[in-house]
């Protein structure tokens, strides 16, 4: 059985192959592809088969996706300008007959009310309608998505947000990884979509007190109203435009967007979810520090 992981030269797709073969795939049945292949030349080293793959280049999805039975497709990083490139890989993944694709989408992808729900609606319409066989991850937030908040709050003492009393599910990419390859490797159900998150849901005043623990300072989370995170936003360079697509997430924290702990994910990937405190503990080490 052939599996193919798109972005595989990102964090999260190479996770995925990491958890592959961690699981027992054949590492000469894994093709990892890329944009650039040059960026996978360790996974080769692996004996992992490599390819070109650019969701803006149709030419190369096609190629890739000959004899492939699974895939994943990790939804592209540039929220408005991702449609046309997911359906790209749809459209060559049912004209190829792979047997299932797996999408990264966003929680509550059709129903929530958030700016970044809009390409991942979108892109599970266009699932739905093609017939390919898939399943579809709701991920919730990622926790390393805070590490460069914990390390300005190591300079400041102060986690600046205006997601009020706003909860967040979050789970370590490494726990979504890992569902990922497992629903490659037959988990879940053709038609399933899954709502994945950590088990527990935090609060900002929360992950300030995690952001102490890890700083060895006094870390106090400050509350904006979203005017106020805007024009903050646009002090430190923004432009209108993303200062608001970046308050907006804010704003759909506190209304709850994020909250919904379940322990699905956990279910998956059979053992407890990474808590938050762990979660940003690995990923600060893992940043490289600045001259």
């Amino acid at each position: 059985m052939t599996i193919l992981v798109t972005a595989a030269s990102g964090q999260l797709g190479r996770l995925v192959i990491d958890a592959l073969l961690a699981r027992g795939a054949d590492p000469a049945e894994v093709v990892a592809t890329a944009r650039d292949t040059s960026r996978l030349a360790d996974l080769a080293e692996r004996g992992v088969r490599t390819a070109t793959l650019d969701y803006d280049r149709p030419e190369t999805i096609a190629a890739a996706l000959d004899r492939v039975d699974r895939m994943l497709l990790v939804s592209g990083s540039v929220p408005g300008q991702r449609v046309d490139g997911h359906r790209a890989v749809i459209d060559a993944a049912a004209a190829a007959g792979v047997g299932r694709l797996v999408y990264t989408s966003a929680p509550h992808a059709t129903t929530a009310d958030f700016a970044l729900a809009a390409d991942h609606r979108a892109t599970e319409e266009h699932l739905a309608a093609s017939g390919v066989p898939a399943v579809v991850l709701r991920n919730n937030w990622y926790t390393e998505n805070y590490v460069a908040d914990v390390a300005r709050a190591a300079e400041t003492g102060e986690i600046t947000a205006s997601a009020g009393d706003g909860r967040v599910a979050s789970a370590s990419r490494a726990d979504y990884a890992e569902a990922a390859a497992a629903v490659l490797l037959g988990a879940a159900r053709d038609g399933d979509v899954l709502e994945l998150s950590g088990e527990t849901a935090w609060s900002y005043e929360e992950l300030a007190a995690t952001a102490s623990e890890l700083t060895g300072r006094d870390v106090t989370y400050r509350r904006l109203s979203t005017d106020e995170h805007v024009a903050a936003l646009q002090g430190a360079g923004l432009d209108a435009g993303t200062a608001g697509f970046v308050a907006g997430i804010d704003d759909a924290i506190r209304r709850g967007v994020l909250a919904d702990a379940q322990p699905v994910l956990a279910e998956l990937i059979g053992r407890p979810t990474t808590p938050l405190v762990d979660g940003l503990r690995a990923a600060l080490g893992s940043v490289a520090p600045t001259a």
